[in-house]
């Protein structure tokens, strides 16, 4: 999904011990202010939402916000700004999710700066209901700006993880694995490219794990292409939305990558 990634939100699994630690990632690509638009299939390749991605640099500062609007009313929109000075560090990140799609809604705002998560749910009354929790948060949170991760790491890049702030019990810090899975070819334009293939795995143990399992909502891992080069940009993603319900396939408008 272009430079940005909205999968990785509430992913909870098993943590596997042989990835190396987590590190913020280095900056490779200088990203540059960018406008594309992408479709939103469901498992069966009917188009359930339309999105628009813009981002915009002011400085050493980047700011993206990605919204899809989906076909029966619910809106995803999420709104990052980290730095890209040596390292990619996070600033803020906002993400709403609204309507039918999405049960529960979200609303979960983090500011980094000063650990701040914030939380706003409407009543059994319909009166909304705020809430903020100061958190630790370690320097490779990457809420909101994954998919810019995977487009300044090496196709064959060793495993790594990055940290998630998720909008569990006013915000709780889990860790997410990250693994390259080969190439796949895809029609673009007319032409046939190659794009790296990503695995994310959130990794959980503990109580949220156990809670996850009693209340059947286990996510699935998210899948990235990423096509690599001078410019390389998030071609496709594949995954739960928020981390639980159905499979949503996102690709950039123009991408085919057949059945």
């Amino acid at each position: 999904m272009v430079r940005s990634s909205f999968l990785v939100a509430a992913f909870l699994a098993i943590t596997l011990a042989t990835a190396a630690p987590a590190e913020p990632i280095p900056v490779a690509q200088i990203q540059l202010p960018r406008h594309a638009s992408m479709v939103a299939r469901s498992e069966t390749g009917t188009i359930i939402a339309r999105a628009e991605f813009i981002e915009t640099v002011q400085g050493d500062e980047v700011t993206m916000r990605l919204t899809y609007h989906f076909l029966d009313g619910s809106i995803d929109d999420e709104t990052t700004t980290y730095t890209q000075q040596g390292t990619f560090r996070l600033v803020r990140n906002h993400h709403i999710q609204s309507g039918p799609f999405f049960d529960p809604p979200v609303d979960f705002t983090v500011e980094a700066a000063t650990g701040t998560a914030t939380s706003s749910t409407a009543d059994q009354d319909g009166r909304m209901q705020v809430e903020s929790t100061h958190i630790g948060l370690p320097n490779d949170l990457a809420n909101g700006f994954v998919g810019t991760l995977l487009l300044n790491v090496p196709p064959n890049t060793a495993p790594f993880r990055v940290g998630i702030l998720v909008p569990v019990f006013g915000g709780r810090l889990i860790r997410i694995l990250i693994s390259p899975e080969g190439e796949q070819p895809f029609q673009k334009s007319g032409q046939t490219l190659k794009a790296t293939v990503f695995r994310i795995h959130a990794e959980l143990g503990g109580i949220l794990g156990m809670l996850a399992k009693l209340v059947g909502r286990q996510p699935k891992d998210v899948m990235v292409w990423v096509l690599e080069g001078e410019k390389p940009v998030v071609i496709r993603v594949v995954g739960q939305m928020g981390g639980y319900g159905p499979v949503v396939s996102s690709e950039l408008v123009g991408a085919s990558f057949g059945k």
